[in-house]
């Protein structure tokens, strides 16, 4: 069976300061992230064992695993897209992505108050997605608890935001806001646009 692996960063890890710390970044990567996979890896291997002996006695348990720590590879995957050099990120004042979020969110900014509030207001462990639903074809922004729960299925994410304290403790201790506000820094708006040019 072939195995998940921790993918490399698109970018240093002292690339995002000062917004975002190279401690941290060099913990959230290589630990935390690094933790799911090898816990995704793990729940799959024990349904195959499952699957050998014919004893589904503990799928429950299992399939929960699964979803917790393969939806926790995911968006760590899309979170590190989801950033850049604070050089290159470059809010968008024309193109697809710009008039989708005007026509959703009324504008750029509004956009913005509604995702870091949504982000903020995350109860405990999670993130903040802004996602694509392609039946109504339209932008929907999510607070995703844990990694997989309050997912709206079928949507697609663009921009997700982690919120758990590991993603910036370190540097601005439960000062959630404050981090949330600095984030947008490093967005990297470009790679939103190609996937949202992606689904539509």
């Amino acid at each position: 069976m072939e195995q998940y692996k921790l993918p490399d960063l698109p970018y240093e890890y002292n690339a995002l300061e000062p917004y975002i710390d190279e401690e941290t970044m060099k913990l959230h990567h290589g630990k935390h992230h690094a933790a799911y996979v090898n816990g995704l890896n793990s729940a799959l291997a024990k349904l195959e064992e499952a699957r050998e002996k014919g004893d589904f006695s503990n799928i429950q348990a299992l399939t929960r695993l699964l979803a917790f720590h393969g939806s926790g590879h995911i968006m760590h995957c899309l979170f590190w897209e989801s950033m850049c050099a604070a050089s290159k990120s470059k809010e968008p004042t024309n193109g697809a992505l710009f008039e989708a979020l005007v026509r959703d969110f009324s504008s750029l900014e509004s956009f913005k108050k509604q995702f870091s509030a949504a982000a903020a207001a995350v109860e405990g462990s999670g993130w903040a997605a802004l996602a694509y639903e392609p039946k109504a074809k339209k932008l929907i922004i999510l607070q995703i608890e844990n990694h997989q729960k309050q997912v709206f299925q079928g949507s697609v994410p663009l921009l997700v935001l982690d919120v758990w304290e590991h993603s910036y403790y370190v540097k601005y201790q439960n000062r959630r806001p404050e981090y949330i506000k600095n984030w947008w820094n490093v967005v990297n708006w470009e790679k939103i646009e190609k996937s949202l040019q992606s689904q539509v």
